[in-house]
């Protein structure tokens, strides 16, 4: 069943829409969506080596995108869509500390979000609630997002053949792994953070 849906993954991957998906992903996880858009960028990267930097680019632009409809939830639309958001990310207890640190470190706090696995949404809504400038918050957005998407593209283009020889032989194992961190990392940031 899991080699099936790989196989699935690495033939859709390939297809004509992909690249439209993947902005769909890459948007929504930016503003609300949970999943990431690695999980599509890196078999579309595999199946596609030669289109490394167009599936970068087009994540990158997708993201900043999403993020500016997540900054648009924060500043027009906090109490209504973007309480609940960031309640459901387990930062809502913690807002008002959060503000504060925010305006003090805004744009780096969004260029910190922006390359790891914090919740990049919740820093978008933050920085609408904050009315951090539009610019700033852009430019962050721009290189924090371009640099996490285009060091996994370099990194999948570079050595993609033996990671995808690494990935079908130990399928199961790696999976395992995923979901296992995955679950602690929903955990580590709903208590730890």
């Amino acid at each position: 069943m899991l080699r099936r849906t790989y196989d699935w993954t690495m033939e859709q991957a390939g297809h004509r829409h992909a690249l439209w998906v993947l902005a769909a992903v890459s948007f929504t996880e930016s503003s609300f969506f949970p999943i990431p858009p690695d999980i599509l960028m890196i078999p579309m990267i595999l199946a596609a080596p030669h289109r490394a930097w167009l599936i970068a680019a087009v994540c990158t632009l997708a993201s900043v995108a999403g993020g500016l409809a997540g900054y648009a939830i924060g500043a027009l639309l906090f109490d209504t869509i973007g309480q609940p958001i960031v309640a459901f990310y387990g930062y809502l207890d913690r807002f008002a500390e959060f503000q504060q640190q925010y305006e003090e470190w805004g744009a780096w706090i969004v260029a910190g979000a922006g390359v790891t696995p914090f919740p990049y949404k919740v820093i978008t809504i933050m920085s609408g609630v904050m009315s951090l400038d539009l610019v700033v918050f852009s430019i962050a957005s721009v290189l924090s997002r371009g640099l996490r998407f285009f060091i996994l593209a370099a990194l999948l283009w570079k050595f993609g053949p033996p990671i995808r020889g690494f990935i079908e032989r130990y399928l199961p194992w790696l999976a395992t792994l995923f979901f296992v961190l995955l679950f602690a990392g929903f955990v580590a940031l709903r208590y730890l953070f």
